[in-house]
């Protein structure tokens, strides 16, 4: 595979055998997945839900299954995703847009949940800085913002060692190394993952309150944040 100059033209190659990929890429990922529905809390039921970076949209069909009378909306820079979703929730109350997230314009007090699924590293942290006061408006009073991702920087002490997990991972499911290859140049060129205690401080700054992890496996964390 040839990495790509820019987040779409990459996650168009990447999205025949996306949950494949991710599944055999990305360590504890089923996991981190499920969390979106089974970390929420008691009772919450959203009406308007907003996937941040849906990619083929493995969220949302989760969410669809315990929300069948939500409302969704689809955001990626990828058309070649949004094919992919469009054909999958045909029928559905889902609105699929193709936009990066600096060119969408995040309506107020719109929804009741937002998610991101290894989407927010794709952000740099003046980015991601500029993007949770945007989230924390988009938000109804008391909506959610639930996040899975890998949450270290790559100038922490532990990058390394993470790295070498992460590649005996990948290298259990793709010995070639070719998929490994392939990755760090990805992760070099477009991942800007942060730790979690800093996207926390930001997060707060920018008005969420109640911010906690819901499961971790190491880095690989799932956390909300409500409004």
């Amino acid at each position: 595979m040839e990495v790509k100059d820019s987040i779409a033209a990459e996650f168009d190659q990447f999205s025949g055998n996306y949950t494949e990929d991710m599944t055999k890429c990305v360590p504890h990922y089923p996991k981190l997945l499920s969390c979106f529905t089974d970390c929420l809390p008691d009772g919450f039921s959203p009406d308007t839900v907003l996937d941040l970076g849906c990619g083929n949209g493995n969220v949302t069909a989760l969410l669809l299954k315990q929300f069948p009378h939500a409302h969704y909306t689809l955001l990626d820079a990828s058309p070649e995703m949004l094919a992919l979703c469009k054909q999958r929730f045909v029928g559905n109350n889902v609105t699929c847009i193709e936009r990066y997230f600096r060119d969408y314009h995040f309506p107020r007090c719109r929804f009741d949940l937002i998610t991101a699924s290894f989407s927010l590293h794709h952000l740099d942290s003046g980015e991601k800085q500029w993007i949770f006061p945007i989230l924390f408006d988009a938000l109804k009073p008391e909506g959610l913002f639930t996040c899975s991702d890998l949450m270290i920087s790559k100038q922490h002490d532990q990058y390394e060692r993470l790295r070498e997990d992460w590649r005996l991972f990948v290298n259990s499911h793709y010995p070639d190394e070719e998929k490994w290859n392939w990755l760090m140049e990805h992760h070099r060129l477009h991942d800007h993952p942060e730790d979690y205690e800093t996207q926390k401080h930001w997060l707060l700054r920018a008005g969420f309150r109640e911010i906690s992890i819901g499961w971790n496996n190491g880095y690989w964390m799932y956390f909300t944040a409500t409004k």
